[in-house]
């Protein structure tokens, strides 16, 4: 398929072009400009955005599932869940799959090396996300501590992005982890710190041996002190180090993801949703993997008031960074594009509008409502279909 995007306000890396063009063929972009600037392509189709902006697809890097489903306890439940996520302008995510038997990862693996349904449209699942089994039981949040385990060389030794695994949540402090993540790295595996009671000097050791990510920042980890920074405060004081957000003013206070802004700015931070199954979805009762969620208006729960995930969307989140920081939209939006391609090492082909890149793209109203998103050069999505 051959389409243009005409009359949008695109938002590239570099630059911002009023009254912008891009050119798709196929599944990649040909050509990005000015409208008037647009080379001749006979026949194809034409798409008008005036008003609109254009930004890449979203990648969420932390996702344990929606509409109902949970990715843990129904690993098949991913390509569903895959077929919907491009309404929240998503076109690429991590399925995250929580502590949980060995059996269940396996499964997971099993379930993105087979690929997606034939005929499917809508956001790539790139790897798994495997937070957990080797966190710590005093910062469990809502995993199942039944599950819970020290690093374990045998069960990584295949893990990598060619066998379905991305990214890995490990706590850095304990036993046998150092060794586990220069395994994982040298697998091409981003390695990251969480559900951790590290110490500063504990997450300096983690970040040496080549953890390169924060997984919730806050969230599961020992509160930032001042004569003890504890692993929020290595976190935010190393260069080089993303940190992952949720940035639904429940998890984290609106005036301490300003702070953490005006530290770490978009490079730094990749906007997470760790939506559960509820999101997209009514009030009740869901599942986390096999324990129970309480899920009101605003946020979800374990019976004991544990914030078990959230129902945040991957758009609200850009939203609500805007509102608690005053940032530029290109800036916030970086959060969701090209910070987690970068990390992931595939922001030569994702993340950005440039020619040659793969052609997911969303448009954008002017206050960030997703309009229609474009996953892999098709129409995944549009607000026209509801």
């Amino acid at each position: 398929m051959t389409f243009i995007i005409r009359g949008a306000t695109i938002l590239t890396p570099e630059q911002t072009i009023e009254n912008g063009a891009v050119c798709i063929e196929a599944d990649r972009i040909a050509w990005v400009g000015r409208a008037a600037d647009a080379p001749p392509m006979p026949g194809a189709e034409l798409l008008e955005a005036r008003g609109l902006l254009l930004a890449p697809g979203f990648i969420d890097l932390q996702i344990n599932g929606a509409f109902g489903d949970d990715f843990t306890a129904d690993p098949d439940s991913i390509w569903r869940v895959a077929a919907q996520l491009p309404r929240y302008g998503v076109t690429a995510f991590l399925p995250t799959v929580i502590t949980s038997p060995s059996a269940r990862i396996a499964q997971a693996r099993r379930v993105l090396a087979a690929g997606a349904p034939a005929g499917f449209r809508g956001a790539a699942a790139l790897g798994l996300h495997v937070e957990g089994p080797f966190l710590n039981p005093y910062k469990k949040g809502a995993h199942n501590p039944a599950y819970l385990r020290p690093p374990d060389m045998s069960l990584i030794a295949d893990w990598s992005p060619a066998t379905s695994v991305r990214l890995v949540t490990l706590a850095p402090e304990l036993p046998g982890s150092l060794e586990a993540i220069r395994h994982l790295v040298g697998q091409g595996v981003v390695v990251s710190a969480g559900h951790s009671t590290a110490t500063y000097a504990q997450a300096q050791a983690g970040f040496a041996a080549g953890t390169r990510y924060g997984t919730h920042l806050f969230n599961a980890m020992p509160t930032l002190g001042h004569r003890e920074p504890g692993l929020a405060g290595a976190l935010l004081a190393t260069s080089g180090q993303v940190v992952g957000l949720i940035a639904d003013g429940i998890h984290v206070h609106p005036g301490l993801i300003a702070v953490v802004w005006a530290v770490k700015g978009p490079a730094g931070v990749s906007l997470v949703s760790d939506a559960m199954a509820a999101l997209g979805m009514a009030p009740g009762r869901y599942r986390l993997n096999d324990l129970e969620v309480i899920v009101s208006q605003r946020d979800a729960r374990l019976a004991d008031s544990t914030l078990a995930g959230s129902i945040l969307s991957p758009d609200q989140a850009v939203r609500n960074l805007i509102a608690f920081t005053g940032c530029r939209a290109a800036d916030a939006l970086a959060t969701v594009t090209t910070t987690p391609a970068d990390l992931l090492g595939i922001g030569h082909e994702r993340g950005r509008i440039r020619p040659g890149m793969i052609a997911d793209l969303v448009l954008l109203s002017a206050d960030l409502h997703p309009i229609t998103t474009i996953a892999r050069g098709a129409v995944a999505w549009s607000a026209t279909d509801l």
